[in-house]
Parts: C-alpha cells; structure tokens; sequence
C-alpha cells in the first residue's frame, strides 16, 4: 500500500487491501482505518487515532510517519493496533470539520443530526472499536489515544484530556503519558460525546485525548517539537523502553462547563486567552440571555474558550486544581 494518509485522501480503495511483512499483517477496513497484527501473540490491543479534526495536523504527520515505518517493515510491533485517521473529508479541506463537530457525536449522538458525512463517520468508526476489541479471545490491555492540537494556545504546551472512568487508571497508562511529555492531565467528572469517552465508557478502554501543541496547516509543522510524543508512540508500539519521565503532569478535574444556548451567547474572553489562564472567584465568564456564568470557585482555569460553537455545544471548560494528588505527587 501506498502512503496511509495520501491513500485515504484520494477516496479510492488501495489496490491491494491486505498485506505482510516479517513483522505484520496488515489490512484496509476503509478509507481512514488500518488495522496491523503482529505474527506473535500479544498482550495489547491499542486504537491510535487522529484527524478527528480535520486542521490538526501535525498528529496525522507524525501517526502517518509511524505506519509507513511498520508497512516498510523497519519498525517491529508489539501489539494489535487499529489505526484511525478520524475525518477524511475534513483533512483534505484543511478544516476542524465539515458539518458538525465530530467529536460531539459519539455514544451515539451523531443519530441526533441529519444525515451529515459526520454523523455516518462516527457511526462508523464505533462500528470499527467494537469489531476491533471484541474479536479477541484472550484478556488484551486496551488503550485508546486519540492525538489532537488545539486552537489556541496554553500555559501546558502538551496535555491530556481523561474522559470519566469509573475504575482506578492503569499505571502503566499513567506512566506512558508522562513518557509522552504531557506537563497536565485534565479528568472529566461527567460523560459526553467525545471519541475518547466512547472507548472508555462502552469497551473500558484506558482513553486519553492528546492535545500535543498548536493547530497549524500541512507543511507549517515543526515536528521537533512533538518528538516525546513519537518517541513515546514508537516505543510502545515495537514493545521498547520508555524515554525517560521527568516531572509527573499537573492534574486538573473539570468544575463546570460553559454551553452556548442561544445566538445572544457572549464569552468574556479575548482571542489571545491561553488554555489554563486563571480566573479568581465571581468573575463573569460568560453570559446567554439572562444566564450568567461565573467563576465559582477561589481560583478556575479555563480549557478550549471557543464563542463560536454550535447551540447546545460547550463553549469552554473551567477547572480547578487537583490539589490533594499533586500534593501527594510532588512529595513522592
């Protein structure tokens, strides 16, 4: 097969859909999705996913770099790995999305909306994570990373967004995550329709959506700056040791949620507003008719503001300090 990502541009099946090499099987399920088996017995069934939006490119460069070396067989690999670039269509435009923002659809939230490209993706790579993980017949360690950048930028230049669970997080997830160079995690409290929280919620995936730095155009990308990440990527996918772990991230739990309501929707921040910026206590956030969102607790920070979302979506989160875990962490 071709380029992985070029190949799933052109909208057109590869002219062979199957394949292997001393290290793997590999095979086309379709435009966007690879799965790659191992000859070996494995232990691990990893879904690493990108393009969910369709302007974040630097994950799709760096996921794309990483199959051509497993298809060329110059990398070994240590696990069975389904291999999602999220929104085609998106991509090859160069924007967030098409219709409607597919990482608000999943659980099935995409039947909520007309027959958009988006809403069939969704339902279909849902399709794709349960075929993948319940094929196996033996107890397999399912993780899930789904590789993002974000609009804007952050006082945490790389961090990670934790859908709910309802069991302790692996350790050895854990620790892969500060191998990768996250500096925060962020842990939701509550579910939602994000690509990560389906994994967990439906397949008890240990999930994490990785934003690794700023949304750029195809060719802007300085991926020298994503490089504990790849490393971090390359390393568990050929069964190697980790790069070394420096400070453990800042951890984060999300306090409330600012939801756009109706086209009177004001947020109270500028264009230039980093994530984690700080807010004390009573600050108006954002106000929606006669609806005022303020800043409850002492001091919250502020994760993706964005004015221009859709009616019903979240136009921002705030969250508070997890201070009793870092406490505990910076003491270990």
């Amino acid at each position: 097969m071709q380029d992985f990502l070029q190949q799933t541009l052109s909208t057109e099946p590869p002219a062979q859909v199957s394949g292997r090499n001393d290290q793997l099987s590999w095979q086309w399920l379709d435009h966007g999705i690879l799965e790659l088996n191992p000859h070996q017995p494995c232990t691990q069934a990893l879904v690493i996913s990108a393009g969910i939006h369709g302007n974040e490119t630097a994950p799709i460069e760096i996921l794309n770099q990483l199959v051509g070396e497993l298809l060329a067989g110059k990398r070994p690999l240590k696990a069975r790995v389904l291999v999602i670039l999220g929104n085609p269509e998106a991509i090859a435009s160069g924007k967030r999305y098409r219709h409607c923002d597919l990482n608000r659809l999943f659980g099935g939230r995409w039947q909520q909306y007309d027959d958009h490209p988006e809403a069939r993706r969704a339902w279909r790579l849902e399709q794709a994570l349960e075929t993948f993980w319940q094929v196996s017949c033996t107890e397999e360690s399912r993780w899930h990373l789904d590789l993002h950048t974000a609009i804007r930028g952050s006082w945490h230049s790389r961090f990670g967004v934790m859908p709910l669970r309802e069991t302790p997080w692996p350790d050895a997830f854990l620790h892969w995550l500060s191998a990768a160079g996250l500096e925060a995690l962020v842990f939701h409290r509550s579910p939602g329709g994000t690509f990560t929280h389906y994994s967990s919620q439906h397949f008890n995936a240990a999930s994490c959506t990785l934003e690794l730095g700023k949304a750029l155009p195809f060719g802007r990308n300085d991926l020298t700056l994503f490089s504990a990440a790849r490393d971090a990527l390359a390393a568990l996918l050929s069964g190697e040791p980790l790069p070394p772990v420096g400070e453990p991230p800042q951890r984060y739990r999300v306090s409330q949620q600012i939801t756009r309501f109706t086209e009177a929707f004001v947020l109270h921040m500028g264009a230039e507003t980093l994530n984690f910026t700080a807010f004390p206590q009573g600050t108006l956030l954002a106000e929606d008719g006669d609806k005022r969102c303020y800043v409850q607790q002492a001091r919250e920070y502020v994760l993706f503001p964005n004015p221009d979302v859709a009616k019903g979506q979240r136009a921002g989160l705030m969250l508070v300090e997890d201070n009793a875990h870092n406490e505990t962490s910076g003491s270990s």
